[in-house]
């Protein structure tokens, strides 16, 4: 079967404001999967609170509306047990970055093979247009009595620095681009990043989208080249830090990969040679009296490596 955009959509009423940023990132998505021809059984998304939250209740794969911030630590609650998913989490720019940037960044440490999806619109959208953390200080958006007093956050370098293998920023009105960037991100092994520009048309009057139409351009087009070779880490990683700095032109693309490092569950498989053969959710741990079943031979089988056997003499 040859899945296309549409079939990965749910019949759920898709109800943010309308101009929203968040709908092309969702048509993005859409077209994502269906390139990658993604087995939705195979295929999780994890989101947080906020607008973006609601981003599983839309997509025909599995999906969990978690925890306020927590949405990280969910998915690599998921991947850990079963590495052979397509884990992806869709969060916020104050869910991610606000309550959750302890796991943004110990997901960037580990390098497991999940994917981040930052919805930045520098508000609060859901609950009435609070500063996130990603809004410049001294800025005045539409519902702030005054103007921000907090220093804002740069994701790019964040994620940069906690480790994170592949680093890109996307804007969601250019959906083909995304589009590649979210397909980049997927084929990508280890912890992947997008960091993904969107108006919120209801309370942010400043990052509009002719704000971002005068200054977005592609990195692509200027000769960026983002792989890192052998004995090339330190400068891309700089000048990819440096990069993700500039203000007047916001650059989109990919800004940093590299492929050379072992991810999380890489390094699991050589301490556990087992690893990957048997995993939790394949395991029958109960009789259909719900009575607890022990297998010595599984039991065996798992812990072969650590199993001393002593001869009687």
């Amino acid at each position: 079967m040859v899945r296309s955009p549409n079939d990965y959509r749910t019949d759920v009423w898709v109800d943010w404001c309308p101009a929203c940023g968040n709908y092309g990132i969702l048509a993005a998505l859409y077209k994502a999967f269906a390139e990658l021809q993604l087995d939705p059984t195979s295929t999780v998304i994890v989101s947080g609170i906020g607008c973006s939250g609601k981003t599983p209740h839309f997509v025909k794969v599995n999906g969990i509306h978690t925890l306020h911030g927590r949405a990280i630590a969910f998915a690599t609650g998921i991947k850990l047990a079963n590495p052979n998913l397509t884990v992806i989490v869709h969060g916020g720019d104050g869910d991610l970055l606000g309550i959750g940037s302890g796991h943004f960044v110990a997901l960037g440490r580990k390098n497991l093979d999940i994917k981040v999806m930052l919805h930045n619109n520098r508000v609060y959208g859901l609950t009435k247009g609070q500063a996130s953390p990603t809004l410049s200080k001294g800025l005045k958006t539409k519902s702030l009595a005054q103007p921000n007093i907090i220093n804002n956050l740069n994701p790019i370098a964040l994620a940069l620095v906690s480790g994170y293998t592949f680093v890109a920023r996307g804007y969601s009105m250019l959906s083909e681009h995304l589009k590649n960037l979210i397909v980049a991100a997927i084929k990508h092994k280890g912890s992947a990043f997008i960091d993904i520009l969107q108006p919120c048309a209801t309370y942010n009057d400043i990052h509009t989208p002719e704000y971002y139409r005068k200054r977005v351009y592609f990195l692509e087009e200027e000769g960026w080249n983002p792989r890192v070779e052998e004995g090339e880490e330190s400068d891309k990683l700089l000048n990819a830090i440096k990069k993700s700095f500039e203000e007047e032109r916001i650059p989109i693309g990919i800004f940093y990969q590299n492929t050379l490092k072992q991810t999380l569950e890489e390094s699991y498989s050589q301490r556990i040679p087992s690893y990957f053969k048997i995993l939790p959710p394949w395991q029958k741990i109960a009789k259909d009296d719900s009575s607890p079943i022990l297998d010595e031979k599984l039991f065996e089988k798992m812990f072969e490596e650590y199993i001393v056997k002593v001869e009687k003499g």
